[in-house]
């Protein structure tokens, strides 16, 4: 039988968020994710889902069963809105996800939804956003051992844009890395039949997306304290665009506290990856 690696990737943002992404100049959430699945997995065909547009179809049980893996790209909803019909038939989908067996991976909003559909809570960070880096993740003892992390240094900084945290892990949950800012940076649910892995960071993001986002959310930014003013976020984009197109660039890195954790595909995409090859590829041949 043909191996199908055929991979659902969930986009949660609104046609108005996405249409502001892409006028600041930055790829698609789900975009971002096929450039990381055809990296590492360059024969898997992929569906997108954009579960918040209207009159949206949301997969079925039986439906979910034809994917070899699930992606949950990140998103600026708020998950514990339990009134907005388009954040708990995610959660919904998630909790199918988990009944079905399906491995999981998600950034962001993605490790909000393996928790909150497996028992765990999240709410609104009293710190605030954490954004542009998260710095000095440190990986736990669990995190050391396990396979999403091979090939990962024990410290790290990622990119990273949120102001939800998750507060309590699922009973089935395992917490696999952390900073000040945010306890939980990273996390294994295995719940059900299902396992999903996922990162409050953006491992999917490099220097050219992040400057974009920032550029998107500039009024919330300086809003926010993060910059003076427009001329002064400006500038530091400029620093961000300057050293993606010249990562050698020894005074960037330094100004920017950038090293190769951040500027190393390899090193920023082996929790993607290492879920690839550890997960989804087992997953399918076991299924075929």
């Amino acid at each position: 039988m043909t191996k199908r690696y055929h991979i659902l990737i969930i986009d949660g943002y609104s046609q108005k968020s996405r249409d502001d992404l892409e006028t600041a100049g930055m790829c698609l959430a789900w975009g971002l994710y096929v450039k990381l699945l055809k990296r590492y997995l360059p024969e898997a065909t992929y569906d997108i889902l954009l579960p918040t547009d209207p009159d949206v179809k949301m997969p079925s049980p039986a439906d979910l069963a034809a994917y070899g893996g699930i992606i949950w790209t990140g998103c600026n909803l708020t998950i514990y809105d339990y009134d907005n019909p388009s954040v708990t038939s995610q959660i919904k989908l998630a909790e199918d996800a988990y009944e079905v067996g399906i491995p999981s991976f998600g950034s962001c909003w993605g490790i909000q939804m393996a928790a909150a559909a497996a028992g765990g809570e999240v709410q609104s960070n009293p710190k605030g956003r954490e954004m542009g880096l998260a710095r000095k993740i440190q990986l736990t003892a669990a995190g050391r051992e396990h396979p999403m992390y091979d090939g990962k240094p024990s410290v790290f900084n990622a990119f990273i844009s949120h102001e939800d945290h998750i507060t309590k892990l699922p009973p089935d949950g395992v917490l696999l890395a952390g900073n000040d800012f945010t306890k939980v940076q990273a996390l294994s649910v295995t719940h059900k039949k299902g396992t999903f892995w996922g990162v409050q960071y953006h491992p999917e993001y490099d220097l050219h997306e992040m400057a974009r986002l920032i550029v998107a959310r500039e009024q919330k930014l300086v809003a926010g304290g993060f910059f003076t003013g427009h001329d002064d976020l400006v500038q530091y984009v400029e620093k961000l665009e300057t050293l993606f197109s010249h990562p050698e660039r020894k005074d960037l890195r330094w100004q920017l506290d950038i090293d190769d954790d951040v500027l190393s595909d390899n090193i920023r995409q082996c929790e993607f990856a290492n879920w690839i090859r550890k997960l989804v590829i087992p997953y399918i041949e076991k299924m075929t």
